[in-house]
C-alpha cells in the first residue's frame, strides 16, 4: 500500500504581489476559514505541508510575521467543529481566546477552538506544526475543552506536557513514511494523550471521586462491555441495573470526563473497528463464509443503521469502515506486515 500521501502549498513561485492573498486561502483551505493579515511590506515564501492521518491532519507551517483571526462572521462560514494544537519550533506567537492570552516560544503547543473567536499574533518568522481535528473525534467533554484552549502546556517544564509533545513531535517527523492504517490508529493515541491532559489539567480544580463511586463505575463499565451487542442499551436501562439514578450515572461517568453515551459508542466502536481487521479470517466470516459485511459487524455491536454507523466510524477513525476492512484485507494478503490489527492502539 501507498504511504500517506503530501500536500505542499509553497508561495515561492507565486508573485510578491499576489502572495498574501494567496497565502489567505491556502491557510482558509488547509485549515478553516481564517483573516489573515501580513505584516510584511514583501511578504516571503510561506510553505504549508500537511499529511492525513486518519480523522488528523498535521502541517507544518513556515512563514513571515502575520496576524490569523477568527471572528464570529468566519465561524459562520463553517469548520466550527474542528480543534487545531499548534507545536510551536521557531519564533513566537500570541494566542487569544476565552478572554485568556497566551505567549508561545519554542518547547510549547496550545490548542485553538474553531467553534467560538480567536485571534493569534506571529509578530517574527516563525515555523510550528499543526494538527486540526474534528471535535468528534476527541473524547473530552465541553468542560474539558474550556481547559485546554488557549493554554500553555511547556514541554520543558511539565512531564505530561513533554509526553505529549514528544509523541506528537514524532508523529509529524514519520507521517510522510506511514501507511494510511498505520497513521489512523497512531492519530488516535495523540487523541488519547490529549485526554490524560485535559483530565489531569482539569484534575487539580475537581475532586476525585471516592473509592466506592469509581467502583461502581467499574462495575458499569464491565456491565456495558456484556451488553455492547444490545442495540437497547441506554443510561437508563444501566442506571436500573445498578440500583442508581441516572443522573448519580452521569455524575460517576464525569469523575473521568466523558459522558455514558459518548463512552458506548467509542466501545462499540473499537469493537467494530477490531473485527473489521479480522475480515480476513475465519473469526469473522459472514453466513456465506465469506468476509463478514459491514452491516453485519456494525448489527453485531448494537448499531441499529448500518449508515450512521458509517459516519460515525468515519469520524473516529478518518476512513470509511470499508476501506479500513480493505486496509486489512491488503496487509493479510502482503503477509501481515500491514495489518491494522496488529497495532493494537484503542481509542
Amino acid at each position: 500500500m501507498s504511504v500517506v500521501p503530501t500536500a505542499v502549498l509553497d508561495t515561492a513561485g507565486v508573485p510578491a504581489a499576489d502572495r498574501a492573498e494567496y497565502w489567505h486561502e491556502a491557510v482558509s483551505r488547509t485549515f478553516v476559514p481564517l483573516d489573515v493579515v501580513l505584516r510584511e511590506d514583501a511578504p516571503a515564501p510561506a510553505t504549508i505541508t500537511s499529511h492525513r492521518l486518519g480523522a488528523a491532519q498535521v502541517s507544518l507551517v513556515q512563514a513571515g510575521p502575520q496576524r490569523v483571526e477568527r471572528s464570529a462572521r468566519l465561524i459562520a462560514r463553517g469548520g466550527e467543529d474542528h480543534l487545531t494544537l499548534a507545536l510551536q519550533h521557531r519564533g513566537t506567537a500570541r494566542l487569544l481566546q476565552d478572554g485568556r492570552q497566551v505567549e508561545l516560544r519554542p518547547g510549547t503547543f496550545a490548542i485553538s477552538d474553531a467553534g467560538r473567536p480567536f485571534s493569534k499574533e506571529l509578530p517574527e518568522p516563525f515555523l510550528f506544526t499543526a494538527f486540526h481535528w474534528p471535535r468528534s473525534a476527541v473524547g473530552v467533554t465541553e468542560e474539558d475543552l474550556r481547559v485546554l484552549t488557549a493554554t500553555a502546556f511547556d514541554i520543558r517544564e511539565d512531564d505530561t506536557a513533554r509526553l505529549v509533545g514528544a509523541y506528537l513531535d514524532c508523529l509529524s517527523r514519520s507521517a510522510g513514511s506511514m501507511e494510511p492504517p498505520a497513521a489512523a490508529w497512531l492519530a488516535t493515541t495523540a487523541l488519547d494523550l490529549l485526554a490524560v491532559l485535559a483530565h489531569e489539567r482539569r484534575g487539580r480544580s475537581v475532586p476525585e471521586a471516592p473509592e466506592a463511586a469509581l467502583a461502581t463505575l467499574a462495575r458499569m463499565k464491565d456491565h456495558i462491555l456484556r451488553h455492547l451487542g444490545d442495540p437497547e442499551l441506554s443510561p437508563e436501562r444501566i442506571a436500573e441495573a445498578h440500583h442508581v439514578s441516572v443522573r448519580y450515572l452521569h455524575k460517576l461517568f464525569g469523575f473521568e470526563g466523558v459522558t455514558v453515551t459518548r463512552w458506548i459508542r467509542r466501545q462499540r466502536l473499537d469493537a467494530c473497528r477490531r473485527d473489521l481487521a479480522r475480515t480476513a479470517t475465519r473469526s469473522a466470516t459472514g453466513p456465506t463464509g465469506g468476509p463478514a459485511t459491514v452491516a453485519a459487524v456494525a448489527g453485531r455491536w448494537g448499531f441499529v443503521s448500518a449508515s450512521h454507523f458509517s459516519r460515525a466510524f468515519r469520524a473516529a477513525y478518518g476512513v470509511s469502515p470499508r476501506e479500513w476492512q480493505a486496509c486489512a484485507r491488503a496487509g493479510l494478503a502482503q503477509g501481515g506486515a500491514a495489518r491494522p490489527e496488529g497495532y493494537g492502539i484503542a481509542v
